[in-house]
């Protein structure tokens, strides 16, 4: 394996590639999934589904293909969207009368679909949401974190007024917030999206953001309030009360599966995946060692162990493979399994097993008769623990003392010199897009969020100097 500081890129793609999560396809910046690969994001889309049901979300399904003119209804959107965008433009052999695109999000043509669907107050709020694929040509791709294709998930609301869209808008930036550190055991940074870093025809962009093992930042998940936009783009009104038109607050909000190539960087070392147990496609293997084979004694406990944890709901798997225990453990901690239990004949002399906790490095010695509880409390455990281990190397990597460019430069010189991680800078900024964009082009650093709870208040913009009038976290981005 590469080492995660020489080459952060090579050691991510060598260890999706040994996890055996993915693999290329013809068709560039696409990737097949593996079923490792994919069980992890059923297990992710499970955590949220749940969350958006229980406050009142449906699912449904919009097609993939949306007429060209339904982005010119909406000027912001098509401009944020048009380098990105895939065309049909033939089928059957014939050219087709109107361009088609493949979505990169359904705004516009869901926007069409409720202008349909909405004609009273009596039929708000609309509260759907999709899991689909969604296609970017992207110019730079990388398995999970950018890919031409990827899957997410995308919800889609209109309501009253702007402040039940608003109430919304916040109810979801708070459920992702919360899957992806309970359940990914990854920090977050919760903010508001500076305008250039808005979603393309939004009013206001929320976000989290996370911070990767090489210091980069990946946006893990947005919502947006769309105001009357796309509402007034495409003609989604309702009678109100007083028997009158008005046009619907629309709100949208998603994340994807990059969110599998966060926890990949942000909890895997140089042995290979680290993955919370929440979202382990296995979360604990049972391994035979030693001349197990000659003691039939050792494979009924495991059958039994295997057994008692599958009536829990653990997701556990048996290796009695003829390969040897070294192999055996290497290539489950390359997979990220979280518990792995070891059962000998001087162990089973002993009425005890061997705990090995994927993120820690000692084994722990357990009594046969306590094994399932064991295994069930490590399991809670170490989902605490990668959160705490995530959080504490987030604040050994932010850095609010840097004022202004000069020093910023130099901190970002100062930790390639010395092969460290620059890490994320908490700066003023005067609101000027001039400033935003110049600390950009000298820096690389983009503005990641405007934090709700800033770990302190920065009062003179980090690029002219002037006063401050948000605090900002900036940092590189994938």
């Amino acid at each position: 394996m590469s080492k995660q500081l020489e080459d952060f890129s090579k050691w991510y793609i060598e260890t999706i590639q040994k996890a055996d999560l993915m693999d290329y396809t013809p068709v560039r910046g696409c990737i097949a999934f593996k079923p490792d690969g994919y069980e992890i994001w059923e297990h992710i889309q499970e955590e949220m589904d749940r969350r958006f049901k229980e406050t009142g979300h449906r699912n449904a399904y919009f097609p993939m293909l949306i007429p060209e003119s339904f982005f010119q209804k909406e000027k912001d959107h098509i401009e944020g969207f048009s380098p990105e965008l895939p065309w049909v433009t033939e089928a059957a052999g014939e050219q087709l009368e109107e361009r088609l695109a493949l979505r990169p999000t359904s705004e516009t043509m869901i926007g069409h679909l409720y202008s349909n669907w909405i004609k009273s107050y009596r039929d708000l709020p609309v509260l759907i949401n999709q899991w689909a694929n969604v296609f970017r040509w992207e110019k730079k791709t990388l398995p999970f974190i950018r890919t031409s294709e990827f899957l997410w998930q995308e919800g889609h609301t209109a309501h009253i007024d702007e402040e039940d869209a608003r109430k919304e808008t916040m109810q979801m930036l708070e459920i992702y917030k919360e899957v992806v550190e309970q359940v990914l055991a990854i920090p977050v940074y919760d903010g508001q999206k500076t305008p250039s870093e808005r979603f393309a025809g939004a009013v206001d962009t929320y976000s989290i953001e996370a911070m990767m093992k090489n210091g980069k930042a990946v946006q893990a998940g947005t919502s947006h309030y769309l105001g009357t936009k796309f509402a007034e783009a495409f003609n989604i009104k309702y009678l109100n009360k007083a028997n009158q038109h008005e046009y619907v607050h629309t709100t949208s909000w998603g994340t994807s599966t990059r969110l599998i190539g966060s926890v990949i960087m942000v909890h895997g070392d140089e042995q290979g995946l680290i993955l919370p147990p929440k979202i382990a496609p296995t979360q604990v293997v049972l391994i035979p060692v030693g001349p197990w084979k000659k003691n039939p004694q050792i494979m009924e406990h495991l059958d039994e162990i295997f057994a008692a944890l599958k009536a829990k709901g653990i997701r556990v798997r048996l290796d009695d493979s003829d390969q040897s225990p070294g192999f055996k453990f290497n290539e489950w901690e390359l997979k990220g399994v979280p518990v792995r239990i070891e059962l000998g004949p001087r162990d089973l002399e002993n009425n005890q097993a061997l705990l090995k906790a994927r993120d820690e490095n000692e084994k722990q010695t357990i009594d046969l008769s306590n094994v399932v509880t064991a295994i069930e409390e490590e399991l809670t455990t170490m989902q605490k623990r990668l959160l705490e281990k995530a959080r504490q190397f987030r604040e050994a990597n932010t850095h609010t003392t840097i004022d202004t460019l000069l020093q910023l430069q130099q901190h970002i010189k100062t930790a390639k010199d010395n092969s460290t991680i620059p890490g994320w800078v908490l700066a003023g900024w005067c609101g000027d897009d001039a400033c935003e964009e110049k600390v950009k082009e000298e820096t690389k650093y983009t503005t990641r969020n405007i934090p709700f709870n800033p770990p302190t208040v920065k009062t003179t913009c980090i690029c002219c100097g002037k006063e401050a009038k948000h605090t900002v976290w900036f940092a590189q981005a994938y």
